[in-house]
């Protein structure tokens, strides 16, 4: 789309007007007024944005500020700067990242629908629709009258229209970095407040993109704000540190000539931690001082099979570290992070962590879904692009299921802190939160396989459908069809258990399992049920033994040899977990083996 497609709205109704002039005319009078000199607010943006995209039209980004000036002139930011500065310094942002023009123009006008007489129609008049929803995505909803739903009701209005846009995120994280950059004039009390808002939505919104180039700054920021201490201790650290650059200059030096020897043409630079990652490490690891471990980056100019005779040279430089090797390039992370991750015992005997990737994966990994506007004739795979999303339309599934916006906020909040795992299901990788349950997994399956869960194999092994999962697990979920060919399928099937609300971790599972108590009022699960689940239960216990059961004469004998006063109830044991389905089967397969 042409943003610079749009004419009169703006043009003809915010800007100084002579009487008698023709629209063209006054259009043509004020391009010949803008300033071409280096005192030209906009000539930067400009510059930045040509330097990425040599054929962009800087016309269109000179009326938009025009725009953006004329509706904010007369405001001011707290900190006494003509508020003006603040839609620039967001375009600059996302210039930086090297978003396209349509991007810049929506930057620039992203507060005049909110806060000038500016409106949203005038807006699609001027620039289109397209950078229309972009605007209206991030436009905040009025606290006076949403009162407490406002913060919630604009998440989730941001959400939504990212699903259709995502760089509707992209122009919100540049907004919350410059309004975080200029925090110091706000209030204690609201520097604590808008840190801690940024750290639980904007900073994992910022992770889940892969926009790392963003995510380091925010992250420090934050730093700053709610642990200002910390923040400067560790900042001293990094200033005095002694003999460091000395230090990575001869492990870069080292790196290089094996690198030369194992004929693999690689940039070798150092890669120093940000001062948030440093202090994360120093905290989660109990340390006194500040835990700093020297790092390189080796960025091979290759294939991907490239890295791994990188890394074939590194560990034939210097030991490795045992455990500390990962392969996100096999395995990539849920944002399509890609890279190698080792340690080695370095010169001196000190662990030196390094990093291996090609020059694909270093630009996905600084500027993530931006990389798209950034590079695109170099944009990577194809599904590359779908997939960076895949997390954002699993919120936008559970958003439909959720009819209150501050229960909204909450799950997202939840869902974007929580750290994440990949098992294997069906034949696929599934992204689930850790600490995850078969019962979750169950649930991003597809509703029905969650609602009908019964049992579940975790690596070859019946495990109890509370166990948590772990990385890297092969999981098998198990229905009530699933079940021996004697199970009762005609009984209409019971659905969740209340119980799995306590142990569930995804927030669509939790609003699956809840929305099915809410549609369902009957009174809790009979004892006919119960005895049909804990007859299928013990018939899929049998099958890891590769075992069945003709009849019931043999549980009828166990039943009695256990002392329970019949059959059904030793099966609602079962089904309550009084006693464990496996050695309920290993007795049973006893007492038939004796027997015969």
């Amino acid at each position: 789309m042409d943003v610079d497609a749009g004419r009169g709205a703006a043009l003809g109704g915010a800007l100084p007007t002579h009487s008698g002039e023709l629209p063209l005319t006054r259009r043509l009078r004020s391009l010949l007024t803008w300033p071409t000199t280096d005192a030209d607010p906009v000539s930067a943006l400009i510059r930045t944005h040509r330097g990425i995209h040599a054929s962009a039209d800087a016309s269109v980004l000179r009326r938009a500020y025009t725009i953006a000036e004329n509706m904010h002139r007369g405001q001011f930011r707290k900190s006494g700067e003509p508020y003006i500065t603040h839609p620039l310094a967001v375009a600059r942002i996302c210039a930086e990242l090297g978003m396209d023009s349509t991007t810049l123009v929506a930057a620039l006008l992203h507060d005049t629908v909110e806060d000038t007489r500016y409106t949203l129609q005038a807006l699609a008049e001027d620039f289109g629709r397209e950078v229309a929803h972009l605007v209206d995505g991030v436009t905040k909803f009025d606290k006076a009258f949403y009162g407490k739903a406002a913060e919630a009701e604009t998440i989730r209005k941001m959400i939504i229209a990212a699903g259709k846009d995502v760089r509707v995120l992209i122009i919100k994280l540049a907004d919350r970095l410059h309004n975080m950059r200029t925090l110091g004039v706000r209030s204690a009390a609201s520097q604590q407040r808008i840190a801690r808002a940024t750290q639980e939505v904007l900073v994992p919104l910022c992770d889940r993109l892969g926009i790392q180039t963003l995510k380091r700054e925010l992250d420090d920021v934050v730093l700053l704000h709610l642990q200002p201490e910390e923040h400067a201790g560790i900042a001293r650290h990094v200033h005095d540190r002694p003999g460091w650059d000395a230090y990575l200059d001869d492990v870069v030096a080292g790196t290089k000539v094996a690198l030369r020897r194992s004929r693999v043409d690689a940039e070798v630079s150092p890669r120093p931690r940000h001062l948030y990652s440093i202090w994360k490490d120093t905290v989660a690891g109990g340390h006194a001082a500040p835990f700093d471990l020297p790092r390189i980056a080796i960025i091979v100019d290759g294939p991907a099979t490239d890295c791994y005779a990188a890394l074939g040279a590194v560990h034939g430089l210097w030991r490795p570290v045992p455990g500390r090797f990962k392969d996100f390039i096999a395995s990539p992370k849920n944002n399509l992070y890609r890279s190698l991750h080792t340690s080695v015992c370095g010169p001196q005997d000190h662990t030196v962590e390094v990093l291996i990737r090609t020059e694909e994966m270093h630009r996905s990994a600084e500027y993530g879904i931006a990389a798209h506007y950034r590079f695109p004739r170099a944009a990577g795979r194809a599904a590359d692009r779908a997939d960076e999303l895949a997390w954002l339309r699993r919120v936008l599934d559970w958003e439909q299921e959720t009819v209150d916006p501050a229960q909204f906020l909450q799950s997202l909040r939840c869902d974007l802190a929580e750290a994440q795992i990949q098992v294997v299901a069906d034949g696929r990788q599934i992204v689930l939160p850790a600490g995850a349950t078969p019962v979750d997994l169950a649930y991003e399956l597809g509703t029905d396989r969650g609602d009908h869960c019964l049992a579940a194999r975790i690596n070859g092994r019946l495990a109890p459908l509370s166990s948590e999962l772990e990385e890297g697990d092969v999981v098998e979920i198990f229905t009530e069809s699933d079940a021996e060919s004697g199970f009762e399928a005609e009984v209409a099937p019971r659905g969740p258990r209340r119980e799995w609300l306590g142990f569930v971790k995804s927030p669509h599972a939790q609003m699956q399992i809840s929305r099915w108590f809410a549609d369902h009022t009957e009174p809790g699960i009979s004892i006919a049920d119960k005895v049909r689940l804990g007859r299928a239960t013990i018939g899929l216990a049998l099958r890891k033994h590769n075992r069945g059961l003709a009849s019931d004469l043999p549980l009828l004998r166990l039943s009695e040899e256990l002392g329970y006063p019949d059959l059904e109830t030793l099966l609602v044991a079962v089904f309550d977990r009084a006693v464990e389905p496996e050695a309920v089967v290993l007795q049973l397969i006893d007492l038939v083996d004796h027997r015969q």
